[in-house]
């Protein structure tokens, strides 16, 4: 029978560990190489310098562990995620008084989970050393890789050379997957020997990272939460927002900063006014983390660039892939590019499967004629490989794209949810989701992120809906009488009321 192919993974982080369990589950022999040292070490320091935005993990992530074959890996994962329902919109009133509007993201009461990266990175890489078939990496760097001859070229930094440069290997692979973030070095060698097409884009914000800390120290060194664990917090302006994520079970949330480029140059010139900026745009924050922290925060943290990302195809011949931020980085305003990573796994694999069973029905040799037939068998199964990884890029690349132009429609909304409008077509839209549910009626958010609908045809089924939706509001405008006989005809019923009465208190603020 054929020998076991060599997968060769780089990069370790969550997308990478999870493709490294698919292909360990199928029978490769895997290598999973990683640039920094042990990411479960506390003390690593990430490439960009800073913990990083929290992660937000939902349906297509979970989806996509579901099939890793690790059940016990998948619950303690969720076991240790925190729910968040929905957003809680920070403000103040005209007449100088703070509140809290909370919004649901699911009109089924349905959570994204917030979870530290840290954390779920070191179950994953856990799971994988206790597997006989893999075997991983750190400190070790891809210097070049030959995607026709297979063969590639690590640098080992925990073994130097008599002149002190880090003594370079060269190891042989079947196919080599790069989960490497968006400055791949896989993509970069591979570009050499595929026609890519390539595009980056960075937005004008950047980003910088805050701590809310615990509330009362509790004797088991947890900490109370000073604003609720269940929300993803946004203190929303017209340019740029703060955002407050739960990030561990000890009260603590991590914080981000979005904003231009020329509003972090004005701070740094006098990081003495970030408490009075916050005051004036932010309120209510300086209740929860003090003058001291903020400007520790944002004198200490990098102030760090937002890319998004966009390429085609996706592989090489037999020999090459990218996979998660190294196909397609993308800004993290719709908490998705974990989740699409992890995707891209189930998918990528589901569709080797596939190609693998229609070459062992065209071919099946015993094992007694594995001699004679290694080489044929060995070009067979690349040549399955090569169709399966042709198709993968062929039909994936839509969705991704799908989603880095989703992402970026979700800073604006995520900035404007106290817009009136922005209220009233959620308002329409919740009431068609939850009482005419055979109309097949989503919000965008419910079918991005609660679903594992393609990101293609979410954007698409939106744009309907929109479009349906904008001539019900102008049939409303134009037309009084109708709706209002619309009113009195369904007054009785209480759905109808409700709807009628949130649609004409937001109608009167517009």
């Amino acid at each position: 029978m054929p020998r076991p192919q060599k997968m060769v993974i780089v990069g370790a982080g969550p997308v990478g560990s999870l493709a490294a369990l698919y292909a360990a589950q199928r029978g490769y022999i895997v290598e999973v190489y990683e640039l920094r040292p042990d990411l479960r070490d506390p003390r690593i320091v990430p490439l960009n310098f800073t913990k990083s935005i929290n992660l937000a993990l939902s349906e297509r992530g979970i989806n996509a562990m579901r099939h890793a074959g690790q059940p016990e890996l998948l619950q303690g994962i969720l076991g240790a995620c925190t729910p968040m329902r929905g957003r809680m919109i920070h403000g103040k009133k005209s007449s100088g008084a703070l509140y809290e509007l909370p919004q649901d993201f699911d009109a089924h009461g349905r959570c994204n989970l917030a979870i530290d990266r840290g954390a779920l990175n070191a179950r994953l890489l856990d799971a994988l050393e206790d597997l006989p078939n893999v075997e991983l990496f750190f400190n070790h760097k891809l210097t070049g890789a030959d995607f026709r001859t297979c063969k590639a070229w690590i640098e080992d930094r925990d073994r130097l050379s008599p002149s002190g440069r880090p003594r370079e290997m060269e190891i042989d692979f079947d196919i080599m997957l790069g989960a490497d973030g968006a400055h791949s070095a896989v993509r970069y060698h591979m570009m050499k020997f595929s026609r890519m097409d390539y595009q980056q884009e960075y937005i004008d914000t950047l980003w910088c990272e805050f701590r809310l800390d615990p509330g009362n120290i509790q004797a088991d060194g947890t900490g109370t939460w000073q604003i609720s664990p269940n929300h993803l917090h946004i203190w929303p302006v017209k340019d740029f927002m703060f955002i407050a994520i739960p990030s561990e079970k000890d009260g603590s949330f991590t914080c981000t900063l979005f904003m231009p480029a020329g509003h972090f140059a004005t701070l740094e010139a006098d990081p003495s006014q970030v408490p009075n900026f916050f005051d004036v745009n932010f309120p209510g924050v300086r209740d929860y983390i003090s003058d001291a922290s903020l400007i520790d925060s944002f004198n200490t943290n990098p102030h760090l660039p937002l890319i998004s990302l966009k390429c085609k195809p996706y592989h090489f011949g037999s020999s090459g892939v990218i996979i998660g931020d190294a196909a397609h980085a993308m800004v993290p305003f719709y908490g998705q590019g974990m989740n699409t990573g992890m995707e891209d796994v189930r998918i990528l694999f589901s569709i080797l499967d596939k190609h693998a069973e229609l070459a062992q029905t065209d071919n099946k040799p015993g094992e007694d004629e594995y001699e004679e037939v290694a080489s044929p068998a060995e070009a067979a199964a690349a040549q399955q490989r090569a169709q399966a990884l042709a198709e993968y890029s062929a039909t994936r690349w839509v969705d991704a794209h799908a989603i880095n132009d989703l992402a970026f429609e979700n800073y604006i909304e995520m900035r404007t949810t106290q817009s009136r409008r922005y209220q009233l077509r959620k308002t329409i839209e919740e009431f068609m989701y939850l009482h005419f549910p055979s109309f097949g009626w989503r919000t965008k958010y419910t079918r991005v992120v609660f679903s594992n609908q393609p990101y293609a045809e979410c954007m698409r089924q939106t744009d309907l809906q929109g479009r349906a939706l904008m001539r019900f509001v102008t049939g409303m405008v134009t037309t009084p009488f109708v709706a209002a006989g619309i009113y009195l005809a369904y007054s009785y019923r209480r759905p109808f009321k409700e709807l009628w009465a949130n649609v004409w208190a937001i109608w009167q603020m517009m």
